[in-house]
């Protein structure tokens, strides 16, 4: 029983680790044109090596 008393809080500290990265994940626009970026690849233009 004192293995829990390690477990929970370290579950716990690594979802919360996991909860900040998703948000910030949102915050940063990275879920915004999944589509768009699914049909980009198949046009006949597409470019794999991008200028940025």
């Amino acid at each position: 029983m004192d293995i829990l008393a390690i477990l929970i809080p370290a579950s716990l500290f690594l979802g919360f680790i996991g909860l900040a990265a998703f948000f910030w994940s949102l915050k940063r626009g990275q879920y915004e044109d999944p589509d768009g970026d699914a049909a980009r690849i198949l046009r006949s233009d597409y470019d794999d090596k991008p200028k940025s």
